[in-house]
């Protein structure tokens, strides 16, 4: 598996294909969040300036809070196709 001038690892479609995904749309490269979900808004419920939306992207159900602007620019309502993209370093979970 070749990799790109960023030392990521590059699939060929193809190969996506075979396995039975599939590519949405290109990502500039210089854009380093690499964890994309796919799916369509279940839920959006907003509060004053922000907004939770809550995504069904296949066995996957993610939840973000967004601001109210960003709702209304991306036109997001139940039914309405989206990408989650997810940058984070660590995530921590815990019990009381």
């Amino acid at each position: 598996m070749r990799r790109d001038s960023a030392n990521r690892r590059v699939v060929a479609q193809r190969e996506i294909t075979r396995l039975g995904g599939h590519q949405i749309a290109a990502v500039d490269p210089t854009f380093s969040a690499r964890n994309r979900f796919e799916g369509v808004v279940s839920s959006v419920e907003v509060t004053g300036v922000i907004a939770q939306v809550e995504i069904q992207a296949g066995p996957h159900h993610i939840v973000s809070i967004v601001t109210r602007d960003a709702v209304e620019e991306l036109g997001l309502r139940p039914g309405v196709r989206a990408v989650a993209t997810v940058k984070a370093t660590s995530v921590m979970v815990g019990r009381p």
